[in-house]
């Protein structure tokens, strides 16, 4: 709905104002930052140590890493990485290692632990960039690419520059693009083993040093070794959209047997990864928009990261796609003073074309990692260096 240019006085006024605090929105707003450019993100948590951030992240030299060149922070960055978290194992269901590789520090694709790589980023930004506890309920557009922006407690904002990087269910999507993410098939059940080297001796040196894939067809064990010492599983299911309707997460054991039940005659080393869990366990199904997702230029809005193109994780591009489209859309800003039209034009082209790629590539991994004969298509992929 457009309505006149002419809004209440008493509103305050943003110039750019963005969406969601998560690693994209705070890529752009240290971009902008750094080139003296203000920006405000709104993001509906109550603080930032609300939740738990999730597991560890490869941030990739040629996506996550150029973003935090752009805002300066990619020294600090490498002193937080975790060192061996490049190590790579695969098995099959019976335990037994198809492929092995070790963590010479030599690779581009270092380890962090997402609450670490966000704290960098928060810690980087002035006090009061983002508003926590701040909820966007709607966004309308005024005319000439401003927008007013409604929160739950019933204040509402205008900005020249609107910014969607609020995730999978994003509420500024809409004024961009009908499209929603569908279910890709596949759930996951996530897990922690605390103190593994102490703990769950077991489980620690099945995982290794960084990431384990125990593959066989429509199912996965995939975990990772993170900073603290513990282990975070992801239980992995080809299954119905329903079937974690089914499962009581409120009773942990019965969960877990629940999900064990999907992994009858895997070896014992592998499916105590689930049965010692420490902790509730948690659902997640896995959602993707359609590969190729992009949008007409609709002047004054833009999206980035999950909420422009959200995808599985089995490339392991969201978060350095996030990064880097903050990170670029921040310089398309910057190099577009008082055009903003130009700006993102600019910005949306670079951006559709790579997440096409990257949405392919993880729908067709996917796929390969649970076809018929797993763990082959991954070791494949491996070995020849496809």
């Amino acid at each position: 709905m457009t309505s006149s240019s002419h809004t209440s006085p008493l509103l305050p006024h943003h110039p750019v104002a963005v969406v969601g605090a998560g690693l994209g929105g705070l890529a752009l707003a240290r971009v902008l930052h750094v080139r003296g450019i203000e920006a405000v993100l709104f993001d509906l948590d109550a603080s930032p140590a609300a939740r738990t951030q999730g597991g560890m992240l490869d941030i990739h030299d040629d996506s996550g890493q150029e973003a935090l060149r752009a805002g300066g922070l990619h020294e600090e960055f490498l002193e937080r990485v975790h060192p061996g978290g490049q190590a790579t194992r695969v098995l099959d269901r019976h335990g037994t290692v198809r492929f092995e590789e070790s963590d010479d520090g030599s690779g581009g694709r270092p380890e962090i632990d997402r609450g670490d790589l966000r704290e960098l980023l928060l810690g980087s930004l002035p006090e009061g960039t983002v508003r926590w506890g701040a909820k966007v309920t709607g966004a309308r557009p005024l005319g000439d690419g401003r927008h007013e922006v409604t929160l739950a407690d019933g204040t509402a904002f205008t900005t020249d520059v609107l910014v969607g990087a609020d995730g999978a269910w994003s509420r500024i999507r809409p004024l961009l693009s009908p499209a929603r993410p569908a279910y890709t098939g596949v759930s996951f059940v996530e897990a922690d083993l605390e103190e593994a080297d102490l703990r769950h001796p077991v489980s620690a040196a099945v995982v290794g040093g960084g990431m384990l894939f125990a593959l066989d067809a429509a199912r996965g064990l995939l975990a990772h070794r993170e900073s603290d010492g513990s282990l975070h599983l992801y239980a992995a299911v080809e299954a119905p959209q329903d079937w974690l309707d089914g499962i009581d997460f409120g009773d942990t054991e019965a969960a877990k047997a629940a999900v064990l039940k999907e992994f009858g005659g895997w070896d014992e080393s592998l499916r105590a990864l689930v049965a010692d869990a420490d902790g509730t366990l948690v659902p997640r199904r896995i959602h993707a928009l359609p590969v190729g997702h992009r949008w007409e230029r609709v002047p004054g809005v833009t999206l980035l990261g999950d909420a422009a193109h959200l995808m599985s994780p089995f490339a392991g591009e969201g978060a350095n796609l996030a990064l880097l489209d903050g990170a670029e859309l921040g310089l398309a800003l910057a190099a577009h003073p008082g055009d903003t039209e130009a700006a993102l034009a600019a910005y949306e082209e670079r951006m559709f074309g790579r997440s096409e790629v990257s949405a392919r590539e993880s729908a067709d991994n996917g796929a390969l990692l649970f076809r018929a004969d797993a763990p082959q298509g991954l070791l494949d992929m491996f070995t020849q260096g496809a």
